[in-house]
Formats: structure tokens, sequence, C-alpha cells
């Protein structure tokens, strides 16, 4: 029995109306009605009565509330005694950022944070753009630097970075010869390597929808995410991958090819909880922003491809 489940079920015990308590739990109300269902699922009870126009507490479900209640308030109890303790005079931000972060990025995000706010420590958690989003919403980040597009209903973001995204293919591949962009429609039916869907849904779908709007079907898709890993499938023949320009040399064998017309690229800002934004959010944003650009991003108008 999840935590966070036990949260989003006593929020909609007090609130009985799954739009009111997503809203209160920054989520959109789908994902909320499924964590209740999961719940009811693990625990074998229905736990609320539901018709179109009322939410009811079932019998079961109230008494759940009364062991549920002095649980979550002694989760809150221990969480303000460790940010009492955390040291720096303003206390500590928890970040989240892409597992592929790059070196660079990591450091010059790091020493911009603390040129700007110095009092504050920064606690770095590598997390895919779901497990930020989730972490967020139980109060476990105060900020997470995601890629879009994502759910981030019920957030507020910083300034959206843009970098193209490019191909890494075999250097023998006819794609990789010296020359202009590849098309994308000139890859169709090689096979794809790509991140696993459960990092970020909705960006693993926008890709794919790009890929086949501009003529490129996978004949398969194989899912990986250590950028070692990936590169030695592509290096053994098994796919082609998408991806920014490499910050270091490739292996031997490897290329990559700049896209026409730069159809793909990563989105990436900062997100936080509106009512949790403070001075260190802020200083962590312009961190981010100015990390990204000196790596070779730039500020786009909003989080889209296109």
């Amino acid at each position: 029995m999840e935590l966070r489940h036990l949260r989003y079920f006593a929020v909609l015990a007090e609130e009985l109306h799954f739009g009111r308590a997503a809203t209160r739990l920054h989520m959109a109300q789908p994902p909320l009605s499924q964590r209740i269902r999961d719940l009811e699922r693990e625990l074998g009870v229905r736990l609320f009565d539901r018709s179109r126009h009322q939410v009811q507490l079932t019998e079961g479900g109230a008494l759940l509330l009364e062991h549920v209640r002095p649980v979550l308030a002694a989760v809150d109890t221990a969480r303000e005694a460790m940010r009492r303790i955390r040291p720096g005079e303003a206390g500590m931000l928890r970040v989240g950022v892409p597992p592929d972060t790059s070196p660079q990025v990591l450091a010059n995000l790091t020493a911009g944070f603390t040129d700007r706010v110095p009092d504050v420590l920064i606690d770095l958690h590598e997390l895919t753009t779901d497990e930020q989003l989730t972490r967020l919403r139980e109060g476990e980040l105060d900020a997470g630097v995601v890629r879009h597009p994502s759910d981030t209903v019920g957030l507020e973001s910083g300034p959206v970075a843009r970098r193209e995204l490019g191909v890494i293919l075999r250097s023998d591949q006819a794609a990789a010869a010296p020359g202009g962009p590849v098309r994308l429609r000139h890859l169709d039916g090689a096979p794809l390597v790509i991140f696993p869907r459960a990092m970020a849904p909705r960006l693993y779908d926008h890709m794919l929808t790009i890929c086949r709007d501009e003529g490129f079907l996978p004949g398969s898709i194989r899912h990986a995410r250590n950028p070692n890993f990936v590169h030695g499938l592509v290096l053994a023949g098994r796919g082609i991958h998408l991806n920014s320009a490499p910050t270091t040399p490739l292996a031997d064998g490897l290329v990559w090819r700049p896209l026409q017309d730069a159809p793909l690229a990563w989105l990436t800002s900062v997100v936080w909880v509106p009512s949790r934004h403070n001075e260190a959010i802020a200083a962590f944003a312009e961190a981010v922003s100015g990390g990204l650009v000196a790596a070779g991003h730039h500020i786009a108008d909003k989080a889209s491809n296109g």
C-alpha cells in the first residue's frame, strides 16, 4: 500500500468530489480515479459509492479514513522535523533532474544556483519526468527538471529550453554519409532504440507520432535508458537512436547526423507546485536555464514541438 495512494484517498474522502480533490492534489482527474481504483483493488474493499451526482464514503472507506489520518499526520510531522534540522540558513532545495543530464549542464546549474543563493544547499535526485511529477505532487521534491510534453496540470513552469534532436547510427549506414541533414522518412523501417515509455509517456507518444507523420515507421522498437547501452545496441546493428548532439565523442563506428527541418527536440523546463514557490526555486529555474543555454539549448516560446 503506497503512501501517496493513501493521501489521494484522504483528500477525496474530505472533498467527496473527484474534480475538487484533483485540484487540491495538483493532478488531472483520470489519474486520481485510477489510483483510487488501484487502492480498492489492493484492499479488496469498495471505498466510495459513486453516482453521476455525488461521491460518498462506504462503511469500509470510513473505517480506513480513521486509520489513515493519524498515519498521514505522523508523516507530515516527521517531514517538518527533518526540514528543521537541515543545514543552511534557508534549508535545502530538493530537486529532480533527468537521468541523461550531461555533466556540463549539472555542473553549470549547481554552480549557478550556489552563486544565486549560497545559503541554500541543493539536493539532487536522478529521476525520470514522471517520477519527478509524482514526487512534486507528494511534497517529496521542491522542483523538477522535466521534458515536455508531460502531465503538468496544476504545476507552474519556468522558461522552456529547446535543443533539436538528430540521429545516432552506424557509420556504415547510408544515412550516415556526409552531406546534408537526414530526413526521417529515409529511416523508414529501421529499428528504433528509445527510452522506456514509463519514463515519460506523453513525450514517448509524441515522438513516435512525429516520426510517423514524417514518414518514419520503425521496423521494431527496443527500449534502453543507459547511454552506453543505447550506443552499444546501435553499434551492434540493433537500431538507430534519436537524441541531441553528443557532448563527448561517440565510440568508433558511430556518427550523429542532424534531422532535416528539426522536427524533434528536447523541450525542458523547471516545474514546481505554485503554492510552494520561493526565492530558492526561482534561483534554481534561472540556474537551469543558464546551464541549458550554455550547453547548446535555446529558449523556446512554449513547450511544444513544431
